[in-house]
Protein backbone atom coordinates (compact mmCIF):
# COMPACT_ATOMS: atom_id res chain seq x y z
CA UNK A 1 0.00 0.00 0.00
CA UNK A 2 1.07 3.86 -0.88
CA UNK A 3 1.79 5.76 1.92
CA UNK A 4 -0.16 9.43 0.88
CA UNK A 5 1.52 12.18 2.41
CA UNK A 6 -0.19 15.41 2.32
CA UNK A 7 1.41 18.75 3.17
CA UNK A 8 -0.37 21.46 5.09
CA UNK A 9 -0.07 24.66 4.32
CA UNK A 10 -1.17 27.10 6.80
CA UNK A 11 -4.61 29.61 5.80
CA UNK A 12 -4.97 33.38 6.49
CA UNK A 13 -4.16 36.31 6.22
CA UNK A 14 -3.99 40.17 8.05
CA UNK A 15 -4.38 43.45 6.86
CA UNK A 16 -3.78 46.81 8.32
CA UNK A 17 -3.82 50.23 7.55
CA UNK A 18 -2.95 53.42 9.41
CA UNK A 19 -4.42 56.81 9.83
CA UNK A 20 -2.77 57.70 6.14
CA UNK A 21 -1.14 55.51 2.74
CA UNK A 22 -2.45 52.05 1.46
CA UNK A 23 -3.96 48.72 3.16
CA UNK A 24 -0.80 46.25 3.20
CA UNK A 25 -2.00 42.40 3.52
CA UNK A 26 0.60 39.62 4.67
CA UNK A 27 -0.84 36.35 4.16
CA UNK A 28 0.08 33.71 7.28
CA UNK A 29 2.96 32.16 4.73
CA UNK A 30 4.54 35.63 4.27
CA UNK A 31 3.03 36.38 1.08
CA UNK A 32 2.65 40.58 0.79
CA UNK A 33 0.36 42.80 -1.39
CA UNK A 34 -0.33 46.33 -1.55
CA UNK A 35 -4.30 47.59 -1.67
CA UNK A 36 -5.17 50.46 -3.88
CA UNK A 37 -8.07 52.53 -2.89
CA UNK A 38 -8.00 55.17 -6.20
CA UNK A 39 -10.29 54.24 -8.82
CA UNK A 40 -7.31 55.43 -11.49
CA UNK A 41 -4.89 53.54 -9.20
CA UNK A 42 -2.79 50.67 -10.91
CA UNK A 43 -3.04 47.44 -8.60
CA UNK A 44 -5.66 45.53 -6.33
CA UNK A 45 -8.23 46.80 -4.44
CA UNK A 46 -10.37 44.56 -1.82
CA UNK A 47 -12.50 43.02 -5.17
CA UNK A 48 -9.93 42.48 -7.34
CA UNK A 49 -8.36 40.37 -4.91
CA UNK A 50 -11.54 38.37 -4.55
CA UNK A 51 -11.72 38.17 -8.49
CA UNK A 52 -8.15 36.87 -8.40
CA UNK A 53 -8.47 34.75 -5.81
CA UNK A 54 -11.71 32.85 -7.86
CA UNK A 55 -9.50 33.46 -10.61
CA UNK A 56 -6.25 31.36 -9.83
CA UNK A 57 -7.82 29.05 -7.65
CA UNK A 58 -9.96 27.71 -11.03
CA UNK A 59 -6.83 27.79 -13.04
CA UNK A 60 -5.19 25.40 -10.65
CA UNK A 61 -8.22 23.14 -10.33
CA UNK A 62 -8.25 22.91 -13.79
CA UNK A 63 -4.78 21.65 -13.77
CA UNK A 64 -5.54 18.96 -10.93
CA UNK A 65 -8.85 17.96 -13.57
CA UNK A 66 -6.36 17.39 -16.12
CA UNK A 67 -4.59 15.10 -13.92
CA UNK A 68 -6.97 13.32 -13.08
CA UNK A 69 -8.65 12.76 -16.15
CA UNK A 70 -5.21 11.52 -17.51
CA UNK A 71 -5.28 14.55 -20.02
CA UNK A 72 -1.88 16.66 -18.32
CA UNK A 73 0.20 15.49 -20.86
CA UNK A 74 -2.01 17.14 -23.42
CA UNK A 75 -2.89 20.30 -21.79
CA UNK A 76 -1.12 23.59 -22.67
CA UNK A 77 -2.84 26.08 -20.73
CA UNK A 78 -5.84 26.82 -18.33
CA UNK A 79 -6.93 30.64 -18.25
CA UNK A 80 -9.53 32.09 -16.32
CA UNK A 81 -10.54 35.63 -16.42
CA UNK A 82 -13.18 36.57 -12.89
CA UNK A 83 -15.66 39.97 -13.16
CA UNK A 84 -18.82 40.55 -11.71
CA UNK A 85 -21.80 42.93 -11.33
CA UNK A 86 -22.16 44.88 -8.37
CA UNK A 87 -25.62 44.69 -6.52
CA UNK A 88 -27.67 48.03 -7.05
CA UNK A 89 -29.23 48.41 -3.64
CA UNK A 90 -27.65 47.68 -0.39
CA UNK A 91 -25.84 45.49 1.40
CA UNK A 92 -22.65 46.52 -1.17
CA UNK A 93 -21.75 42.64 -3.03
CA UNK A 94 -21.23 41.12 -5.86
CA UNK A 95 -24.45 39.51 -7.17
CA UNK A 96 -23.00 37.90 -10.52
CA UNK A 97 -19.69 36.37 -10.85
CA UNK A 98 -19.09 36.31 -14.80
CA UNK A 99 -16.27 33.70 -15.57
CA UNK A 100 -14.33 33.16 -18.47
CA UNK A 101 -12.71 30.03 -18.48
CA UNK A 102 -10.39 28.76 -21.27
CA UNK A 103 -9.00 25.21 -21.93
CA UNK A 104 -6.13 25.12 -24.30
CA UNK A 105 -3.82 22.11 -25.62
CA UNK A 106 -4.34 19.13 -27.80
CA UNK A 107 -8.08 18.06 -26.55
CA UNK A 108 -11.49 17.88 -27.76
CA UNK A 109 -14.48 19.79 -26.80
CA UNK A 110 -15.73 17.24 -24.79
CA UNK A 111 -12.35 16.99 -23.03
CA UNK A 112 -12.07 20.55 -22.45
CA UNK A 113 -15.15 20.66 -20.92
CA UNK A 114 -14.93 18.14 -18.90
CA UNK A 115 -11.63 19.66 -17.24
CA UNK A 116 -13.94 23.29 -17.09
CA UNK A 117 -16.66 21.36 -15.20
CA UNK A 118 -14.39 19.54 -13.02
CA UNK A 119 -12.40 22.79 -12.39
CA UNK A 120 -15.36 24.60 -10.69
CA UNK A 121 -16.20 21.05 -8.62
CA UNK A 122 -12.48 21.02 -7.71
CA UNK A 123 -12.20 24.73 -6.76
CA UNK A 124 -12.21 25.68 -2.87
CA UNK A 125 -13.28 29.44 -3.43
CA UNK A 126 -15.97 28.40 -6.01
CA UNK A 127 -17.71 26.06 -3.42
CA UNK A 128 -17.10 28.61 -0.64
CA UNK A 129 -19.00 31.37 -2.38
CA UNK A 130 -21.47 29.27 -3.36
CA UNK A 131 -22.29 28.12 -0.11
CA UNK A 132 -22.85 31.51 1.85
CA UNK A 133 -20.11 30.66 4.65
CA UNK A 134 -21.27 32.24 8.19
CA UNK A 135 -18.55 35.27 9.65
CA UNK A 136 -17.36 35.53 13.21
CA UNK A 137 -15.45 38.81 14.00
CA UNK A 138 -14.24 39.92 16.66
CA UNK A 139 -13.49 43.08 18.07
CA UNK A 140 -9.74 42.92 19.92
Amino acid sequence: MVEVKIKTRPIGATAAVGRFGHPRVTSDTGGEVGIVTGAAEPGFNPLDLMFSSLAGCLVLSGRIAASKLGLLDRLSEVRAHVTGDKAQEGPSRIMHFRISLAVDGDLSIHEKAQISHMAEEICTVSNTLKALPTFSVAAN
